[in-house]
């Protein structure tokens, strides 16, 4: 991800120089109060969704080892009972 430019402080501490005929200061500041929220909240949600990304990760990472582990687990048991149901049926064929 890019890094940004400015910061909020840096929007805040901005300082334009004036003229005769220049925008109006109290109407400029303003708005940069408006951008600055803007700013902030926006700074706010990309930490929350790169902590959510990261817990996401580390879950997804949680579940791959838990099905690696489960993997000969799971063979162990369908061996069994592949064993069970030939010595159940087997024996109902002998009789």
């Amino acid at each position: 991800m890019k890094k940004t430019n400015l910061s909020s402080q840096e929007i805040l501490d901005k300082e334009f120089k004036t003229s005769i005929r220049g925008y109006n200061q109290d109407e400029v500041d303003e708005f940069l109060d408006v951008v600055i929220q803007d700013y902030e909240q926006f700074q706010k949600e990309i930490k929350r969704l790169n902590e959510e990304l990261e817990r996401i990760k580390n879950a997804t990472g949680s579940n791959a080892q838990s099905s690696q582990t489960r993997g000969p687990v799971n063979s162990d048991i369908l061996q069994r009972l592949s064993n069970l149901e030939k010595a159940v049926f087997g024996r109902k064929h002998s009789n």
